[in-house]
C-alpha cells in the first residue's frame, strides 16, 4: 500500500527544489547565519563562540519561519490554484497518502533550513570566536548544549506553525490567507500568553500559543501556569493530531471538479 510513498515524497520534493524562489530562500538563511557572526566580529562583540551562535540562531529562526511557512501554504493551495491537483488526484492513490507526502515534505524542508543554520552558524561562529569568553555563561560544554537545545526547540515551533499553515492553506485553498495568518500566530504568540496569564485563567494552559515555543525549560523545569515539559509536549501533540485530522478531512472531501 505504501511502496509508492516515497516516490511521492521525491515528486513533492521536485516541486519544491525545483523552483528557483526555493534556491534563493535557502540562499538568504545561509548568508544570514554567516553575516550575523561576521557582523558581531567585526563590532568586536565579547562573546563565546556558542553565544554568537545562539544570537545568530536566533534571529535566523524568524527567516526560516517566512520561508518554511511560505512552503507550507503554497504546497497545497498552490496545486488546487494552478489545477495541477487534478494530475495527482486521478492517479489510483488515496487521498491520505498524496496528502501526507506533502506534508513529509515540508518537514524534510524544516530540517534543511534547521541543518544549514546550525552547519553555517556554527562553523562561522567557532572560525571567528573559538577560544574566547565573555558572555557565554557556564562552561563551553554547557553552552553547547543550551545553543543546541534552543536549535531544537526553535525546529519544533517551526514545525507548528508549518502545521497552522498546511491545514489552512488545505481548507481555505488560500496560500496567502495562510501564510498571513501563520506569521501572525508566530508573532502575537507571546501577546496572548501575556493576556490569557495562565497564573489567572487556569483554562489558559491548554491554548496551543503558551506552548509554541519550548525554550523556557532550558532554563528552568517549570512552564508557564506552572506546568511541566512533559504537559507541554502533550499539548502540543494533541493539537498536532487535531490539525492533521482537520487537514486530512478537508483534502478528502474537497471537490476538485471546479
Amino acid at each position: 500500500m505504501w511502496s509508492s510513498f516515497p516516490n511521492l515524497v521525491a515528486n513533492e520534493n521536485m516541486k519544491i527544489y525545483f523552483r528557483v524562489r526555493t534556491w534563493i530562500m535557502l540562499a538568504i538563511l545561509v548568508f544570514f547565519s554567516a553575516a550575523m557572526p561576521a557582523m558581531l566580529y567585526v563590532t568586536g562583540a565579547a562573546m563565546d563562540a556558542w553565544t554568537v551562535f545562539t544570537w545568530t540562531e536566533s534571529f535566523t529562526l524568524y527567516l526560516s519561519a517566512i520561508f518554511t511557512v511560505v512552503i507550507a501554504a503554497d504546497i497545497v493551495a498552490g496545486e488546487f490554484a494552478a489545477g495541477t491537483i487534478k494530475l495527482l488526484l486521478i492517479r489510483p492513490l488515496r487521498r491520505g497518502k498524496i496528502l501526507m507526502s506533502k506534508w513529509v515534505a515540508v518537514l524534510l524542508f524544516i530540517l534543511l533550513c534547521a541543518v544549514l543554520t546550525a552547519v553555517v552558524g556554527i562553523a562561522l561562529s567557532q572560525l571567528f570566536f573559538a577560544g574566547t569568553g565573555g558572555l557565554g555563561s557556564g562552561s563551553g560544554s554547557s553552552s553547547m548544549v543550551n545553543s543546541l537545545l534552543l536549535l531544537l526547540t526553535d525546529t519544533i515551533q517551526l514545525v507548528m506553525i508549518a502545521l497552522v499553515a498546511f491545514m489552512l492553506s488545505t481548507l481555505f485553498r488560500s496560500g496567502s490567507l495562510a501564510i498571513g495568518i501563520s506569521l501572525l500566530v508566530l508573532f502575537t504568540k507571546d501577546l496572548f500568553g501575556f493576556m490569557l496569564n495562565p497564573d489567572k485563567y487556569v483554562w489558559a494552559k491548554y491554548i496551543l500559543f503558551l506552548h509554541i515555543d519550548l525554550s523556557g525549560y532550558i532554563q528552568s523545569p517549570i512552564g508557564p501556569g506552572g506546568v511541566s515539559l512533559s504537559f507541554s509536549i502533550f499539548i502540543l501533540a494533541a493539537y498536532s493530531l487535531v490539525f492533521l485530522m482537520i487537514t486530512w478531512w478537508a483534502f478528502a472531501k474537497r471537490d476538485v471538479a471546479a
